[in-house]
């Protein structure tokens, strides 16, 4: 029963891709959108299914289908395991994709393609199950690689537009970069342990059943966290996720909260045991994370487009995510991953009711006044930006402030910088609650006259994530954390429970003043002085540099993507050429030779006798003089 139960959690979603393929053309819009929208549904009751069964028995479900390979003293088997971390992925990924996937039937409704739309989400779906199932490292890279490929196909949807289409190029290039670090690590790890199932290396490495050079080991947990730069989007490879938001909003809300951008986080948490032997990777997973968060952060604040700065705040809260997994502390790394899920998924999908309000607006400098007309979009956005910006008791106050109080003990200057990234990330939210919701309407007569609030099926997904982003702090409090118990089976060092002292309270205050710092100046700048970002023309200074996200993408255009064209021009325009014309000028010289030859074959039988003695005169004289 567990074995067919496993297959339809992970095919059901694959048959909603395959139905709206075959069959959506002939099915209505809203028939095509409740076709994905059940297929995920089914997989999201299977999962809640294996979610009480192991949360009673204490016990996985392991399910092996078949042996998958064979060579030498290596093998792979083509299996699933349905564990505490696997199960706790699987509800926010088939949950929190379930309501994306009811927003869409609304959202895209006018779309002339929302078979294909569907069907490439339902996909995307497909493959992050598999990924998150799967029971070794090669069926997570199988899941990994279907991820990318779902992404290019998403960010690329409304492909006319050229610039959508390079996006989508870049998200796919710049994420085949950290594959191919993944693989590598993959591959070291297969040499290393004779096997990529999870519970075999850790009962190996637990055991102490291998001597392996500590380099090795490094080497591979460098090379899988290259891998999870690139899905997860830290620094250098981080500027495929802002461009990301040329798809549609539903698939910037699946990639950011609940599926692709988690999967680097998943991975390294599924290998906790690796990393521990690791030490000096773990610093600089800390040291990239931190650093990327300020990073994005800092771009946060000026920037206008009100996708962008959700996007840059993704970039932000993973680095915060990856600070987490840095310090040892994998546990509240997923802390912050669920309950960002709730709030990001809110947030984008709050802004795409805004977005579908006016008609397809994004600059928050033509919004404002919002709140009059959509009170649910407002409410929701509300209570989605406290939680991202750590106020209690909001669930991102509590995962938020357990981050910072881990790095303080064990790194204070990383804990500074995560400081000063959580206090930008509450002015630019309240920056871009107060542009949008607040004041005046700055749009056009005809976007005032059109304003409305936003369908059921959009509001009842929003309200939903509102209530889990406010609740959803419950599963990890000091000194009664549920999550902490429930991972305990799959962490090779589970956490140590703690409660809350002076220090803690001390961190706290700080963590909560430096929120409200952060909003209070939101509040002067954009309340009090009703000031609103200037044209692009007119930023200087500081804030130009900000704006151009410290100009990244110019600095990899010429260092990289330019020497590369050039490299394929002078291959193009002169290897090949030369290749081409020795290639060419030997069949033309063929030819040439070929006509010539022709011209001998004249039909003289006196002229062939000659050529005939003189061939044989000329063999018996080279045979004397050759004695």
């Amino acid at each position: 029963m567990d074995t067919n139960l496993a297959l339809l959690l992970l095919f059901a979603p694959f048959a909603g891709f395959l139905l709206n393929v075959f069959f959506g053309k002939k099915l209505s819009r809203n028939a095509a959108g409740v076709l994905g929208t059940l297929a995920v549904a089914v997989s999201f009751g299977v999962t809640l299914f294996f979610f009480l069964q192991v949360n009673s028995t204490k016990e996985p479900v392991m399910i092996d289908l078949f042996q998958w390979m064979q060579l030498a003293n290596f093998s792979v088997d083509f299996g699933f395991q349905l564990d505490q971390l696997s199960l706790l992925w699987l509800m926010f990924v088939t949950g929190i994709g379930t309501l994306i996937h009811m927003y869409s039937i609304s959202y895209m409704h006018d779309d002339e393609n929302i078979h294909k739309f569907f069907a490439y989400l339902n996909l995307f779906v497909f493959f992050m199950i598999t990924l998150v199932m799967g029971s070794n490292l090669l069926i997570m890279f199988i899941g990994w690689e279907g991820v990318g490929l779902c992404s290019y196909l998403l960010i690329g949807f409304w492909y006319k537009n050229q610039d959508y289409n390079d996006a989508a190029k870049k998200a796919f290039i710049m994420n085949r970069i950290g594959d191919l670090g993944f693989l590598i690590g993959i591959f070291i790890i297969a040499y290393l342990f004779h096997t990529l199932d999870y519970t075999v290396i850790r009962t190996i490495i637990t055991e102490g059943k291998f001597t392996v050079d500590a380099t090795w080991l490094s080497i591979a947990a460098l090379c899988l966290f290259i891998g999870a730069c690139g899905k997860s989007a830290q620094i250098p490879l981080y500027t495929w996720l802002p461009d990301a938001m040329a798809g549609p909003t539903p698939v910037s809300a699946l990639i950011h909260a609940a599926t692709m951008v988690t999967a680097g986080i998943f991975m390294i948490t599924r290998m906790n045991f690796l990393f521990n032997l690791a030490p000096d990777v773990q610093n600089v997973i800390a040291i990239v994370g931190a650093v990327t968060a300020l990073v994005a952060a800092a771009i946060g604040l000026v920037q206008n487009d009100i996708k962008k700065v959700l996007a840059y705040s993704t970039v932000s809260q993973l680095g915060l995510m990856f600070l987490a997994l840095g310090l040892g502390a994998y546990e509240i790394a997923v802390f912050h991953v669920i309950t960002h899920a709730f709030f990001k998924a809110c947030l984008f999908l709050g802004s795409g009711s805004v977005i579908h309000a006016l008609h397809g607006e994004q600059d928050m400098r033509n919004m404002g006044g919002l709140r009059k007309v959509m009170k649910i979009t407002f409410a929701t956005f509300l209570i989605s930006t406290l939680a991202i910006s750590g106020l209690p008791p909001f669930s991102g106050f509590f995962s938020k402030d357990e981050i910072l109080m881990a790095a303080y003990h064990e790194n204070p200057v990383l804990w500074v910088i995560g400081s000063v990234a959580s206090i930008m990330t509450a002015f630019y939210m309240f920056r871009l609650l107060y542009l949008t919701f607040y004041k005046d309407f700055r749009g056009t007569e005809e976007q005032k006259h059109h304003l409305h609030e936003s369908p059921a099926l959009i509001t009842f997904p929003l309200i939903v994530l509102a209530i889990l982003a406010l609740v959803g702090g419950a599963i990890s409090l000091p000194g009664s954390s549920w999550l902490n118990e429930y991972l305990a089976p799959v962490m090779a060092k589970p956490a140590a429970h703690h409660h809350l002292d002076n220090t803690a309270y001390m961190l706290m205050g700080i963590a909560v003043v430096g929120a409200l710092l952060g909003i209070g100046i939101a509040y002067a700048k954009y309340i009090k002085k009703s000031e609103v970002p200037e044209p692009d023309s007119k930023i200087t200074g500081v804030a130009k540099v900000l704006y151009n996200k410290f100009y990244v993408d110019e600095l990899y255009m010429a260092v990289i993507v330019k020497p590369v064209y050039a490299i394929g021009s002078f291959f193009k325009n002169v290897i090949e050429v030369a290749i081409s014309g020795s290639v060419f000028g030997l069949g033309k010289l063929a030819n040439m030779l070929g006509s010539e030859g022709k011209t001998i074959q004249n039909g003289s039988i006196g002229f062939y006798l000659f050529v005939f003695v003189a061939g044989v005169c000329s063999i018996i004289g080279y045979i004397f003089l050759a004695k």
